[in-house]
């Protein structure tokens, strides 16, 4: 929608024009000194901005200058959040003119600093805090969002942030991100998102005793006390949204799997760090396998962590395989997993309900010589569990930074002769190998795909790559889908339909310099192109609330954010 139009919608909804003051002052609606003549003189705009009229291109000079002025990543993202609040377009327009240059500034890494300075940086208020003070009122504190068709919330609790743990209100940062890229990337519009923190206190004693601390500073609630609140929020969401889909955000372990499971048959709901983590893994996957001419059915995956992200990939990645006519205890047998306790097997005790049918008899293996065996003593080491397992990917999903050392790199080369090594968590700083170390110790054989993003390099006269398996290039173009069809669920087969169309976008050229994604330069019509492939199967499995039109493609288009003025 044009400023214009959106004009016109307020004037409609009000007894008349906007002020001066709403439409400088209104991030949604300010066009700084690109408002014409004719708009200064009916609006009253006349010397309250300069007489030049400046075009968007003119404006986004002035913004990049600035941005480099900026001293250090926290200021550039500081920066770019001040830009949010005052002019949102303008925002948008310059993520999309450079996204290498702005995402990890807007997200992760820089997300992740934000997040642990967020008490001290704050500055206007994004979003809804919704506290375990208001139980029985959340219904009613919602209401007063301004906006009455919400169609996207990203919340979390903020219990396990990134890599960074207990942050309290402070994850704020992430719901704020997240969001940011559903618009920039695929064009949800702005105004239908609502980024939420549910504040049921922190265990961040750091947090507790910081004056400039936001949130409450109580221990964390949990148990049945914590999953009635969520119930709370899950209910007062479709009566105040009934339209709006919840994005689940950094939960940690022991409630994500569950949340997800208590709730996706409900509502409309998904779990990124599960679902969109998975989608971009299996996408990885499949462009590994074009690169060294195998098939999903040849790979053997290791998981260094055991946690929901975890489950998640192989969860979508058997499902691939059964879809491709295996049979699902064969499918099983293909993934292994290496938790804090070391290699996980049938006899290791209190292991979670969602790792269960992940627990292999490991009697019938070859254990390396010198390395413990049997079920009372389970291999602790990444590189014995490699040399037991003989994977040919290994997938870090651990925030154990360094866990993919040297040894296990050179040992994944040893067995194969293009080793698959995707060290996927972030920020960097937890990153499990780097890019130019995967590169080095493997000889540059190794096929990448990093969490957190990294230069290119050369490596034997030859140009690498490294693609970034990014969650952004997932979950953006599934909520565009899901916007454009008002779909009333979201399930697991539209993320492996969104893997399938983003690994099809990969071209030979890619591929030639190591790139198994597309260019995250090119991420806007990578998105598109992935919301349409998941927006045709949504009206497949008969899940949308609009007729399906005569022209998914168009029908997509036509919904999609222009941040032009």
């Amino acid at each position: 929608m044009k400023v214009g139009a959106m004009i016109e919608t307020m004037n409609q909804s009000t007894s008349g024009s906007p002020s001066a003051f709403q439409l400088l002052f209104d991030a949604r609606l300010n066009k700084g000194a690109a408002f014409s003549e004719s708009e200064r003189e009916q609006f009253g705009l006349v010397g309250l901005i300069p007489d030049g009229i400046e075009s968007m291109d003119i404006q986004l000079d002035r913004a990049r200058l600035q941005f480099e002025q900026q001293s250090s990543d926290l200021g550039k993202y500081q920066f770019l959040s001040a830009l949010q609040d005052r002019q949102e377009r303008l925002f948008y327009s310059l993520l999309r003119s450079d996204f290498q240059r702005y995402m990890p500034i807007v997200y992760t890494p820089t997300v992740g600093e934000a997040c642990q300075k967020f008490g001290h940086i704050m500055r206007r208020p994004k979003g809804m805090y919704l506290s375990m003070n208001r139980r029985g009122k959340l219904a009613q504190v919602l209401r007063n969002w301004p906006v009455k068709d919400v169609r996207f919330i990203v919340v979390t609790d903020g219990e396990r942030i990134l890599g960074l743990g207990d942050q309290g209100v402070c994850g704020m940062g992430i719901p704020i991100g997240k969001l940011a890229l559903y618009t920039a990337c695929a064009g949800v519009p702005p105004q239908v998102a609502l980024p939420v923190v549910l504040d049921m206190g922190t265990n961040n004693e750091g947090f507790r005793n910081d004056p400039l601390y936001p949130g409450l500073r109580v221990p964390r609630i949990g148990g049945e006390e914590y999953l009635s609140f969520i119930d709370e929020f899950v209910a007062a969401v479709q009566e105040v949204f009934p339209r709006c889909c919840i994005q689940f955000e950094d939960f940690t372990n022991k409630n994500a799997i569950p949340l997800l499971e208590r709730y996706r048959d409900k509502v409309c709901c998904f779990n990124d760090d599960i679902q969109g983590t998975a989608s971009v893994a299996v996408a990885g996957l499949f462009g590994a396998c074009r690169m060294n001419a195998t098939k999903m059915s040849d790979q053997r995956i290791l998981f260094m962590g055991a946690g929901s992200a975890a489950v998640g990939i192989a969860d979508l990645f058997v499902k691939q395989l059964c879809g491709d006519g295996m049979s699902e205890a064969q499918a099983i047998e293909r993934c292994w997993f290496v938790n804090s306790r070391g290699m996980v097997h049938a006899g290791m005790p209190k292991l979670p309900d969602y790792l269960q049918r992940y627990a292999h008899d490991v009697s019938g293996l070859k254990f390396p010589a010198g390395a413990p065996s049997g079920l009372d003593s389970p291999l602790t080491r990444l590189s014995d569990v490699v040399e037991v397992v003989r994977p040919t990917a290994i997938i870090g999903v651990s925030t154990v930074a360094h866990a993919f050392n040297e040894t296990v790199v050179r040992a994944m080369a040893r067995m194969n002769a293009r080793p698959i090594i995707f060290p996927l968590s972030n920020p960097t700083s937890k990153s499990e190998c780097t890019a130019e170390e995967a590169i080095r110790w493997s000889e540059g054989r190794a096929i990448i795909a990093t969490g957190s993003p990294f230069p290119p390099m050369h490596f034997g006269g030859k140009l690498f790559v490294p693609g970034q398996g990014n969650n952004v290039y997932i979950y953006p173009a599934v909520g565009m889908a899901v916007f454009a069809t008002e779909a009333n669920r979201v399930t697991d087969e539209m993320f492996l339909r969104a893997a399938e169309s983003l690994a099809s976008q990969t071209t030979d050229q890619d591929l030639s310099v190591g790139l198994i994604y597309p260019p995250i330069s090119s991420i806007y019509e990578t998105s598109i192109e992935v919301a349409i492939a998941v927006a045709a199967l949504i009206f497949d499995q008969g899940l949308a609330r609009v007729p399906r039109p005569a022209d998914i493609a168009e029908f997509v288009r036509e919904r999609v954010y222009d941040p032009a003025f």
